[in-house]
């Protein structure tokens, strides 16, 4: 029987929401899952045939440890060289030159570079180049005077990237699109918890709803799959597209292919779809 772990980390030993899903849905599929968290070192990772990375969610500020844990892990869905390149918010720019519809986005290394990047639009978003669950996002919206809105405390350590705020995210929110084994399966929306929110994330009273695939999101969310496999050199075994309307028309905010949540309360289908992909990747 084929095994496989499941990374998570040490707050999350069960696995993202739903976890037992994709457990189930790999014995379903003929193989033995569990989940084991990545940075336990009395965990044999050489002794399974398949590792996904799942809910490893505390990465960010351990970054280059994460990265050292994966080198060392044979049989990595995705892979470290994928992890490295995605893990650092700059990847947007290589899908922009792969001529995909990308948010505006420009990587700023210091503050000293910040009014410039700042002054592109009349709201700005800025955010680490790396980061996770919307954690490090601030907001200049030009009314502090100085710098443009300019919140020192609310603002961490660069470098940056910094992107106009896309407004559609706070009427029809974002949409999640899950291209698994080469093909979308699923969709999702993500809204904001409404006010001057702009973060879909759950601790920031945002939601999820699983939505009917539209074939503009699947197009656009395949596209972009196939540029960063063609980019990275290596096929993609999971992948989330997150995409935003700006300017009338759709366009990409993020591609996570190294832990993306699968959201399995609002698409528990994804579990299977999931366990698919990893059995058949190569």
């Amino acid at each position: 029987m084929t095994t496989v772990l499941l990374a998570t980390s040490h707050d999350l030993p069960e696995g993202e929401p739903g976890g037992s899903l994709l457990i189930d849905a790999f014995a379903a599929a003929g193989a033995e899952a569990s989940w084991a968290v990545w940075d336990d070192p009395s965990v044999d990772w050489t002794a399974v045939d398949r590792v996904v990375v799942r809910s490893t969610w505390d990465y960010e500020s351990r970054l280059g440890e994460f990265l050292s844990w994966a080198r060392q892990v044979p049989s990595l869905l995705n892979g470290v060289d994928v992890f490295a390149w995605n893990t650092h918010k700059g990847y947007l720019l290589d899908l922009v030159a792969a001529g995909l519809p990308v948010v505006p986005t420009e990587l700023v290394e210091g503050e000293e570079d910040l009014p410039s990047a700042l002054a592109a639009a009349e709201q700005s978003v800025v955010k680490p180049v790396v980061g996770a669950g919307g954690r490090g996002l601030v907001v200049f919206d030009g009314r502090d005077g100085g710098v443009p809105g300019l919140d020192e405390a609310g603002l961490g350590p660069g470098p940056w990237i910094v992107q106009p705020l896309v407004e559609s995210v706070r009427t029809e929110g974002e949409r999640s699109v899950f291209v698994l084994g080469g093909r979308a399966v699923s969709q999702a929306v993500k809204t904001t918890g409404g006010g001057e929110e702009v973060r879909v994330h759950p601790r920031y009273g945002g939601a999820t709803r699983g939505v009917p695939l539209e074939p503009a999101a699947v197009s656009l969310a395949e596209r972009t799959v196939a540029a960063a496999e063609e980019h990275l050199g290596v096929p993609l075994a999971y992948a989330r597209v997150d995409l935003l309307r700006y300017d009338g028309d759709l366009v990409v905010g993020e591609l996570e292919v190294t832990e993306p949540g699968l959201y399995l309360d609002v698409l528990p289908a994804n579990a299977d779809a999931l366990a698919r992909a990893a059995l058949a990747a190569q």
